[in-house]
């Protein structure tokens, strides 16, 4: 199995290519194995949030504020 490193430098590069798709599923799968890290929770909700999946995204976001409420990311 890929590192984590290496999921969310491909699903970065996905988001920089429009790919979001493909970037959602890469922070999905970093999520899996990482489920408490507010960047991954934020970088989900950047997906959702570009391909118009507004209500998922405001989960995300929300759920990393729940992680870490001093992110000054969400």
């Amino acid at each position: 199995m890929e590192e984590i490193s290496e999921i969310i430098k491909k699903g970065d590069e996905y988001m920089k290519n429009g790919q979001y798709l493909e970037a959602l599923s890469c922070f999905e799968q970093a999520i899996i194995l990482n489920p408490n890290d507010p960047d991954l929770w934020n970088s989900k909700a950047s997906a959702l949030r570009s391909m118009g999946r507004y209500e998922e995204a405001i989960e995300c976001f929300n759920k990393s504020l729940e992680i870490d409420p001093r992110d000054k990311h969400s």
